[in-house]
């Protein structure tokens, strides 16, 4: 973990009431209860057919570095808790059982990304962080995702550091982003943290200070031979930028053995100029120079310029990716779902008259189905722990609200989505690299239905409850509604 972040310092960024809940959980004598709260969302950001989970890497960091030094404690007293809560936060270890879907997963609503099991205040205490990580990463690595599959197989690089609402945003958006399927960053602090591969190139200003246009270039290229991208738009792409360029290249590159790296064009009509700019460098012999483009770039304008054969190797893309301008809420939220109690677990479900905010109670595991021919995704069903499906016989799929509708799957595998991440505290789980995480994000992806993908309209992918699921949630709902 780099300097300008320690884990360690983080025990504190947590919100009051969950310190007045972890008292008012001792004074209850409760504090030795033993919880489970499911993290989740509600809705797709850009009302998307689904989202791409990360944030579990500064998880992990945070819940195994968590603890309370003796300057919290001291500030927390200020703020009148217990000296009860104190002395329990003075010898505070992090005891919990915890179970997450892997980095790069498509997740769907409703579904826990995260199940933690453990003592009250121990689960209760780390919500604020958990929510924060998975909500800000999973919303970039979504939106990140959007982009890349706009691009049709052309590179997508995130340059929005400048514009991140934060150092922790600019930091681990970038590490989302490339989860999502980026394939650089503009940003230092990512490269060294985390290998993401960065991007160099010039800016305006570097053009402006030279007395010609041509004399900035050659002596960019003269100080960057093995890796020279120039920016052309200065003044006029096509009639002064791709010119002095090619010439630069000529007069410097070309004498030293070294050929150009790429062409940045950050504004104008950007698929008129990369058709026209494309030509003039093939025309001077350089076909292996690329074409880079930028300029408040959406997977929408993208997915235009693609489809009107944009000849761009590479999109740049900062402000509307970095802060996910169209859609910049995840809306993750942690919610209690079973308690403890004599050796036995008793669901626990919060109603509302927002039928969309009816949790789904107990210890749940996720079942991805997956059809054996094509190798889609199906649809995810939610268990109760401890349930499985067969693989062997047909599966009745039904929706939890109109349960009428119903479909019979067969020829079909299973895969559990949430996998033991700490166990008593301890952390069991093997951290895959961030290239293995990418990687993996692109063939998940892959398994969804092109319908699914759609950016308007998708096919609802369908997150169903098991029988014994439903029939326990709906007996609850029966029972605190007062239905006979």
């Amino acid at each position: 973990m780099a300097d300008y972040i320690k884990a360690s310092d983080l025990a504190l960024l947590t919100e009051g009431y969950e310190l007045t809940m972890a008292d008012g959980f001792m004074g209850a004598g409760m504090k030795d209860t033993i919880a489970y709260f499911d993290l989740f969302f509600r809705r797709v950001p850009d009302n998307g057919g689904f989202a791409i989970a990360a944030g579990l890497s500064k998880v992990i960091d945070y819940l195994e570095h968590l603890h309370f030094c003796e300057d919290d404690i001291e500030y927390l007293k200020s703020k009148g808790i217990s000296d009860e809560l104190a002395n329990y936060l003075k010898d505070f270890k992090f005891t919990c059982d915890v179970w997450a879907i892997p980095e790069g997963t498509p997740i769907f609503p409703n579904e826990p990304i995260i199940k933690v099991r453990g003592p009250i205040i121990e689960a209760q205490l780390i919500e604020t962080m958990l929510l924060l990580s998975i909500n800000q990463q999973s919303l970039i690595a979504t939106k990140a995702n959007r982009f890349v599959r706009a691009a049709h197989g052309t590179a997508v690089a995130e340059f929005g550091t400048r514009r991140a609402q934060g150092v922790d945003e600019a930091v681990y958006g970038a590490r989302a982003a490339y989860i999502g399927g980026c394939v650089a960053t503009s940003g230092v602090i990512p490269e060294r943290e985390f290998g993401i591969p960065s991007v160099n190139t010039m800016i305006h200003s570097w053009v402006q200070l030279f007395d010609s246009e041509y004399d900035a270039f050659c002596e960019y290229a003269r100080r960057h031979p093995d890796d020279c991208t120039l920016v052309v738009d200065t003044y006029d792409t096509i009639r002064s930028g791709v010119p002095n360029a090619i010439k630069a290249f000529n007069d410097v590159l070309l004498p030293l053995g070294k050929r150009p790296k790429s062409v940045r064009i950050d504004s104008g009509d950007i698929t008129y100029l990369s058709k026209r700019v494309r030509k003039m460098l093939d025309v001077a012999g350089y076909p292996d120079c690329d074409i880079m483009a930028s300029n408040s770039l959406d997977e929408h304008l993208i997915s235009d310029m693609v489809s009107q054969g944009a000849k761009v190797d590479c999109f740049i893309v900062g402000e509307r990716l970095i802060t996910s301008a169209s859609s910049p809420l995840f809306g993750g939220v942690y919610k209690l779902s079973a308690i403890e109690k004599d050796g036995k677990t008793i669901p626990k479900i919060n109603l509302s008259e927002n039928v969309r905010k009816i949790t789904i109670p107990s210890s749940k595991q996720v079942y991805r189905l997956i059809d054996k021919d094509s190798g889609k995704a199906i649809a995810d069903v939610l268990t109760l722990d401890g349930e499985t499906i067969d693989e062997s016989k047909p599966y009745v799929l039904f929706d939890p609200d109109f349960t009428w509708k119903r479909k019979e799957i067969e020829n079909f595998v299973t895969r559990k989505l949430l996998v033991p991440i700490f166990e008593g505290g301890k952390k069991v789980y093997n951290e895959p690299s961030l290239d293995e995480i990418r990687e993996y994000c692109l063939r998940q992806t892959d398994t969804l239905w092109d319908e699914v993908k759609r950016f308007e309209n998708p096919h609802k992918y369908y997150v169903d409850l098991s029988k014994n699921l439903w029939a326990e949630r709906n007996g609850l709902i029966e029972k605190f509604k007062g239905i006979k």
